[in-house]
């Protein structure tokens, strides 16, 4: 393993840079593992699971900023170098264990370590957003995210998860929504007890603005027909719950 105070790119801005309606954010977009920081002692089949990323994410999320034509921001390194959905202060911000899956390079961090990372991923992240926050001036941010059909050998019936905090508006009109019989549920397969809604606290609830988290199981982003299938339906219903509060986004369907 090796680590450096190189630069790194990460974190990317796509889409519109004028005012918005919405703002996107991605934190667990790549799995990807920066020559700064080397592998942290996992394999490839590690690098390339549920454990590093959130499979599906981030082409949903482009999706529907391509689509509505509002800005996306989005991470560029594993969550598993920096966990940017979590503050500096958490001990599972840099993880030393992901589910069944121990993380050899986290472990036994020195606080210089731990703030190299820090100053790596997670500043440059939050300055994104805060930049886009700056020039979109949107009425709501919404995050996207993905979780493993299976967790600790169970299997989840959940199919959509609409996360929340403190803030339940957003959620809550979501959740009334018609969801074609999909299995959809508030605060899960996670929920506020376990450190998950960062990004809802510092960059939608601390600005006053309608937020909400939308976890997809990535079983149903894993091909493109049933990941435009889910598109539909979240852009369909994201549009309908946003009109509530006086929000238009234009190409929903």
């Amino acid at each position: 393993m090796r680590q450096s105070g190189a630069p790194i790119e990460a974190v990317k801005t796509l889409g519109p840079d004028g005012p918005a309606p919405v703002l996107l954010l991605c934190e667990h977009a790549s799995n990807a593992f920066p020559d700064a920081f080397g592998t942290l002692g996992l394999d490839a089949a590690t690098r390339t699971s549920h454990a590093a990323w959130d499979p599906g994410a981030l082409a949903l999320a482009a999706r529907l900023s391509s689509a509505w034509s509002v800005p996306l921001v989005h991470g560029t390194v594993s969550r598993l170098v920096y966990d940017c959905n979590r503050p500096p202060d958490a001990p599972d911000a840099i993880p030393v264990k992901s589910e069944l899956h121990e993380i050899p390079g986290n472990r036994d961090l020195t606080e210089a370590a731990r703030a190299a990372r820090v100053a790596a991923v997670y500043t440059p992240f939050v300055a994104a957003v805060d930049a886009a926050v700056a020039r979109a001036a949107p009425q709501a941010i919404v995050t996207i995210h993905s979780f493993t059909p299976v967790y600790f050998g169970k299997p989840r019936s959940v199919e959509i998860g609409i996360l929340y905090d403190r803030d339940t508006q957003l959620a809550d009109a979501l959740l009334s929504e018609d969801w074609g019989g999909r299995e959809v549920r508030g605060n899960e397969p996670y929920g506020p007890q376990d450190g998950v809604t960062h990004s809802l606290k510092l960059h939608g609830v601390a600005r006053g603005l309608p937020n909400a988290m939308i976890e997809v199981r990535n079983d149903l982003l894993d091909d493109p027909v049933s990941r435009e299938a889910v598109f539909r339906l979240i852009s369909r219903n994201l549009a309908h719950a946003l009109d509530r509060f006086g929000i238009g986004l234009e190409g929903a369907l």
